[in-house]
């Protein structure tokens, strides 16, 4: 066995009579470089011989259970991935098992909303990563139920009819609102900070000639509402909670010139849009 071992050219491991030896008669636990390459050699002198990866994949989570004990004998999240459930024999696995176990379908009614096809708008890696930091901040009890709560229907938006961008236009509309939200929220801070930003943003809005006829129409529509001119013009961080949503809209369209998604969902405001001001920021100091 040593011998085949060490003829091989894709040998992990530089086996020895006395490692084979001790491996086979399970005298220690061997290394998993010995127990595949046996695997490997084993599999070709089988009559017909067995493949070398099926094989040593199904000899991998036995050796792992010898140091793990139950749960090493699971396969891990890859070789779930390129080895599936198991059980084509037609017997029950550990991981068919388990993996029944924490499918939510089983436990609770999926709301039809979150069992539609649709385009994800983060990826897996970014999920699970928020899913660990959750955990961590809030403890894994109470995300796991956050998360059968959130699949029973009652999710963020689902009152906006905007589940997690399952229909584009809803998708749009919730992001069209969280950029407004986000944009007031900067015109409030550059507000405090520069008294003279908002008839500046006026004079260079009427000076763009880049801006598109139908925004510069409904401008100038919107600016022979003399009632709606006067709140716009006393607007400050103080009176902003007085005025009305239309002047807010009005002074949005004033001091930004445009507001776009860049970053995924899950992102802060500030790294997830991106804001160009009719009048840039003054640099700080």
């Amino acid at each position: 066995m040593s011998t085949l071992i060490e003829r091989r050219d894709e040998a992990l491991s530089a086996a020895s009579h006395e490692t084979v030896r001790s491996a086979i008669g399970g005298l220690r636990a061997p290394r998993w470089e010995t127990v595949h390459d046996i695997v490997v050699v084993l599999a070709g002198l089988c009559s017909p011989p067995r493949a070398e990866e099926s094989e040593t994949t199904r000899f991998l989570p036995l050796w792992r259970a010898i140091g793990e004990g139950e749960d090493g004998a699971l396969k891990s999240f890859q070789e779930l991935v390129h080895g599936g459930w198991g059980g084509e024999d037609g017997r029950w696995t550990p991981e068919q098992v388990m993996g029944l176990l924490i499918n939510p379908f089983g436990a609770i009614e999926i709301h039809p909303s979150l069992a539609v096809p649709h385009k994800p708008t983060i990826s897996e890696d970014d999920w699970v990563r928020i899913m660990v930091k959750q955990m961590a901040e809030h403890g894994p009890e109470h995300m796991l139920r956050v998360l059968l709560h959130t699949l029973k229907g009652d999710y963020v938006g689902a009152a906006e009819g905007a589940p997690y961008g399952y229909r584009d236009a809803d998708r749009e509309a919730l992001d069209a609102y969280t950029a407004f939200r986000y944009g007031c929220q900067e015109i409030l801070r550059r507000l405090g900070r520069e008294p003279n930003l908002l008839a500046e943003s006026i004079r260079a809005m009427r000076a763009d000639e880049t801006m598109d006829r139908d925004d510069r129409a409904e401008m100038l529509e919107n600016e022979s509402d003399l009632s709606l001119m006067r709140e716009v013009m006393i607007m400050t961080p103080d009176t902003w909670d007085e005025v009305s949503e239309e002047a807010h809209h009005m002074a949005f369209g004033y001091l930004i010139k445009q507001i776009s998604p860049v970053g995924s969902l899950g992102l802060p405001d500030s790294e997830r849009f991106r804001i160009v001001w009719r009048v840039p920021e003054p640099l700080s100091e």
